[in-house]
């Protein structure tokens, strides 16, 4: 079995400590950092991490700034570790490109839930590469190449926004439940309050609104989302 790479960024030695010593036996390979200078250096390093763990309070760059100086360059997955209850970071983690969340303090059970999911997630994309190309209208979905182009330009999407996008263009014209989407994207039931599928169809709009301005994803409120191509 590939060991799977991590990053570690938490100035919490007590905590990485665990985690450094219950994260390897379940076939994971930890670098930890403890602030976010040394954390940033990392991530950018020309080591190729499959997933980040990034606590939002952190020493020298807090974890939003390390996060939005990442997404500059790099579209690795990344896992925001953020206080209970603090909606706001959750929000603001989600909208700076942050792949999932989990709350302090969690149980490691639920931690290596997302991890795996995150790693699944990123592990079943190129078995797209059996699909067809996807083309509606100007936006055009390439499994293969994990690329998505709208009016000819190249979109960067993260990982998650990508198996949104992809599994709402399959379902185009239909209401893909946010249940849906929860359970086939993030890998787990959708939960009251969370509105990790709502901040992800936002970048994804922005994103693609930056190429062509014309509606593509309608919401129908406290349902889902349904892909729009011209009739």
């Amino acid at each position: 079995m590939i060991q799977k790479q991590l990053l570690l960024v938490d100035d919490d030695v007590e905590f990485t400590t665990l985690l450094s010593q219950y994260l390897p036996p379940q076939g994971y390979l930890l670098d930890v950092a403890h602030d976010g200078e040394v954390g940033l250096a990392l991530a950018i390093s020309h080591k190729k991490y499959d997933l980040i763990i990034l606590d939002v309070m952190l020493p020298k760059l807090d974890g939003f700034e390390v996060l939005k100086k990442l997404r500059q360059s790099h579209l690795t997955p990344v896992l925001m570790l953020t206080a209970r209850g603090d909606d706001f970071d959750k929000v603001l983690g989600l909208e700076l490109g942050a792949d999932d969340y989990l709350a302090k303090p969690f149980n490691h059970r639920e931690l290596s839930a997302r991890i795996k999911a995150i790693v699944r997630r990123m592990e079943m994309l190129p078995s797209n590469s059996v699909q067809q190309v996807l083309n509606l209208d100007d936006v055009v979905l390439s499994p293969a190449t994990m690329q998505v182009k709208c009016a000819g330009q190249l979109v960067e999407l993260t990982a998650t926004e990508y198996a949104i996008l992809h599994l709402l263009m399959l379902n185009h014209g239909n209401l893909v439940s946010k249940h849906d989407l929860s359970e086939k994207v993030l890998g787990r039931k959708l939960a009251a309050f969370d509105r990790s599928i709502d901040m992800h169809v936002s970048n994804l709009r922005k994103k693609l609104g930056q190429h062509n301005p014309a509606e593509k994803i309608k919401t129908h409120r406290g349902a889902g989302y349904i892909y729009l191509v011209a009739s």
